[in-house]
């Protein structure tokens, strides 16, 4: 992210006297740390899969604030257009409850919260360090088409390439599960004897009334 906003100039201002954009910066910030933590402790899965929208629609208004208007269309069009589509049909592909899901808690919320605030400790730790001394030239253009596509295709083709097959298997996982349960349904149902009869024969049951002959 920090690579397709702009070039790393060295720091005159200080963390005391922000401006208004990172004051938004940091307000949506807490709104997309808000959703992402109810989207993964919902019992809900619909529910997650909306919180995980606003979420994703969080990180692009950050791109905006960013001034990579490229990156965050696409982060709309990719993760909101298609990735959410994408959790959301799995889920009806899969028969997921509709309400709320006691079998999606594991019982691990403290090892699964352990996990994420170590990994969270790592990341916060590694670019405070690498950016200690270093601030932002939003106005450099560093976020548009070309300069994100150069580093895409360049740097992380393997990653995107990685990244697409992962989602193409989620998606061939979630049609094999859903067909997975249904049964054979082409032979006759049970309890039910299926017999043919001659096209014009009375049905079985049905008994003809004898017509009378007017005298």
């Amino acid at each position: 992210m920090l690579l397709a906003t702009g070039s790393l100039a060295p720091a005159s201002r200080g963390f005391l006297s922000p401006t208004g954009v990172e004051i938004v910066f940091v307000l949506v910030g807490l709104a997309v740390l808000g959703s992402a933590l109810i989207s993964v402790t919902t019992r809900q899965l619909v529910h997650a899969a909306l919180w995980l929208v606003v979420a994703l629609g969080g990180l692009a208004v950050e791109f905006l604030l960013l001034t990579a208007e490229f990156v965050a269309w696409v982060q709309v069009l990719i993760y909101l257009g298609s990735v959410v589509v994408l959790v959301l049909f799995g889920l009806m592909l899969t028969k997921a409850p509709i309400g709320r899901s006691p079998d999606a808690d594991s019982g691990n919320r403290w090892v699964a919260l352990g996990v994420a605030l170590a990994a969270a400790g790592t990341l916060v730790t590694v670019v405070v360090d690498a950016f200690r001394t270093s601030w932002i030239d939003l106005g450099a253009g560093g976020g548009s088409a070309q300069a994100t596509g150069t580093a895409l295709f360049r740097t992380w083709v393997l990653p995107f390439e990685a990244l697409s097959v992962l989602l193409l298997a989620a998606l061939v996982g979630a049609i094999v599960l859903s067909r997975s349960g249904k049964s054979d349904t082409s032979g006759p149902r049970p309890g039910r004897l299926r017999t043919s009869r001659p096209i014009g024969a009375p049905r079985p049951g049905s008994q003809r009334q004898p017509q009378k002959q007017e005298s």
